[in-house]
């Protein structure tokens, strides 16, 4: 009996505690994870705010020893995963614990394949290139928006090429993910509205992605109708609790959706971008965002009526240009409401980097997944538009 492979879907996910304090019980699962000596990943941003102090304490208290990495970049960088790497063996660490926005945690992820295979991060560039299963792996995000806690990617730059490159496996889906809104009180408006539109583009792309199905799509439209909802309030209030946990919440669901749906072409061309010039991976996102939209609508007329559904558009009795045209006006809407209006131009994208930042994006893996498929001019044209 034959049967047809590319109807098939698999769901990964880690163990996940949702809910505020969930922090508090890293010990708990440190040990259930056999750990003696604890690796902790953070940043300088994470560390000042008091975060990374707190887990440690929690740690030494239940008898782990514990050794500290802050050097992550917001961008993690190659050298940061390997030095990373070196102190992970040089104290003889046995569990990873990230605290932090989705730079440390997926630092932490490269550290993790670096320690095992005790070879260069650069070869792990790619789609299942690791062989060895990495150690255990505990995150705690501190940022709404980059569910690197619930993925199976890990995204690293690559200083040398000025590029940010995929390694996307099951292996690094993290063992557990503890996930606490109360450590998203220290974010500014700014990041919080950075990583509230990445949650966005998450959740959109995984649903118009061809890798989409029953297991991804309600919690995609799931993220897309809470942070429609609540992104705007919370970048005006960011110390509202209730509405932290609604953007915590719809990050976690658009992380599930894309880490088993993949994603697509905005995400393709924000990792070249981001990598270009160093800027926040949201923000990269949300200046593309609406031009890929536009780009991709007509191969995936009826997913994008149910993105605009989700987005409080009626769209009872519209053509589907007028669907287009309602969903464009609403991303650029949120944006602006939360702040996010700059153009790629301001940001220092000339028009002669646009042949550069193309050619990398149709190597980035996140493009094979694009409901649209894409040529080097279809990018070129894409990123024009957005200047």
């Amino acid at each position: 009996m034959s049967y047809d492979i590319s109807s098939l879907r698999k769901f990964v996910s880690p163990e996940i505690v949702f809910g505020a304090g969930s922090r508090r019980s890293v010990a708990n699962f440190a040990g259930n994870l056999g750990a003696r000596q604890v690796l902790v990943v953070s940043d300088p941003g994470v560390e000042a705010a008091g975060w990374v102090a707190e887990i440690v304490t929690l740690l030494t208290e239940a008898g782990f020893g514990c050794t500290t990495f802050t050097g992550v970049s917001p961008n993690p960088r190659v050298d940061e995963v390997m030095t990373g790497a070196e102190l992970y063996r040089a104290h003889e660490c046995d569990v990873i614990v990230a605290i932090g926005g989705g730079s440390p945690m997926d630092c932490a992820k490269g550290i993790g394949i670096v320690a095992t295979h005790g070879r260069h991060i650069l070869e792990f560039e790619g789609v299942d290139t690791i062989t060895n299963p990495p150690p255990p792996l505990i995150l705690i995000p501190t940022t709404a928006g980059t569910s690197a806690d619930v993925s199976q990617f890990a995204i690293i730059s690559d200083p040398n090429r000025r590029f940010k490159f995929s390694i996307i496996s099951k292996a690094v889906v993290p063992d557990v993910s503890l996930i606490d809104p109360e450590v998203t009180e220290t974010m500014s408006a700014y990041l919080t509205a950075c990583t509230g539109v990445d949650a966005l583009v998450h959740a959109i792309e995984a649903f118009v992605s061809t890798g989409s199905g029953p297991l991804t799509d309600s919690h995609a439209l799931e993220a897309i109708r809470l942070i429609n909802r609540n992104l705007a309030p919370l970048v005006q209030n960011t110390s509202d609790p209730a509405l932290r946990e609604q953007i915590m919440l719809a990050s976690m669901q658009a992380g599930l959706a894309f880490s088993n749906a993949i994603l697509g072409a905005v995400h393709a061309m924000s990792h070249s971008l981001g990598g270009f010039l160093d800027l926040p991976h949201g923000l990269c996102n949300a200046l593309l965002l609406e031009h890929v939209v536009a780009y991709n609508f007509t191969s995936a007329e009826e997913r994008f009526r149910r993105v605009a559904e989700a987005m409080d558009i009626d769209t009872r009795g519209m053509t589907n240009a007028r669907v287009k045209q309602r969903l464009m006006e609403r991303i650029v809407d949120l944006k602006r409401a939360v702040g996010l209006e700059a153009r790629l131009q301001e940001l220092g994208v000339t028009t002669s980097d646009i042949p550069y930042l193309s050619g990398y994006a149709l190597q980035d893996p996140c493009i094979l997944t694009n409901p649209r498929k894409s040529s080097l001019r279809d990018v070129q044209v894409v990123y024009e538009e957005a200047l």
